[in-house]
């Protein structure tokens, strides 16, 4: 496997996964998205966010009126599925973690979706890095440092590529300006698919 290349902190493959690996884990999402569909999330002030989402793994994400926190169930009462065996390969391949990650956060942006600048920082425990992988479209990836005030630069990110957010960068500031929409033939309607695998309890007995 090829050195990561590094920006802000982050530890950057780009085109890891070829094309075969791409499309064999999007027909395995295909599954993911079957046992719990995609759902339009709104912020706890009630905004509705432009992407759509689901989950696999022990714990899900969800954002509502009660705020951003993480549940065993999607919204519709349904169990998680499992994380796709394929996608653990690649988080313990890259972290070297033994610990398998809780959640496998499933964000899909269609035309004209973005997400504002966050951090991600509901997890119990910030020394465990975070694992993103781009299918689809491409994303002008922007990334900050870990006050909301530091300079930000921009990388477009591409069908394939990973990221790892861990150490210094693991709160910081990144978020989707846009989409080249349609710039990938991944998926036939178009649009672009964001995998990221968080450990979230604190304890590796809860997983």
């Amino acid at each position: 496997m090829a050195e990561p290349m590094e920006i802000r902190g982050f530890r950057y493959w780009p085109g890891l996964l070829d094309a075969a690996a791409q499309a064999a884990l999007v027909a395995e999402l295909r599954a993911v998205v079957a046992a719990a569909p995609l759902y339009a999330p709104v912020t706890p002030g009630g905004r509705p966010m432009s992407v759509r989402m689901t989950s696999a793994g022990r714990l899900g994400w969800v954002t509502d009126r009660r705020g951003y926190r993480y549940e065993a169930a999607h919204p519709s009462g349904v169990a998680w599925p499992p994380i796709p065996a394929s996608v653990l390969a690649l988080w313990h391949g890259l972290t070297g973690l033994d610990r398998a990650p809780d959640c496998c956060l499933v964000n899909f942006y269609g035309e004209g979706a973005k997400m504002g600048l966050h951090q991600d920082r509901d997890e119990g425990d910030f020394t465990f890095p975070v694992l993103s992988i781009s299918l689809g479209d491409e994303a002008l990836f922007r990334v900050g440092g870990t006050d909301r005030r530091d300079p930000t630069e921009s990388l477009w990110l591409r069908s394939g590529d990973v990221l790892l957010m861990g150490g210094a960068a693991r709160l910081a500031w990144h978020g989707i300006d846009r989409l080249r929409f349609r710039s990938s033939r991944l998926l036939p309607g178009g649009g672009r698919i964001n995998l990221t695998l968080r450990v979230v309890a604190t304890s590796p007995s809860s997983s």
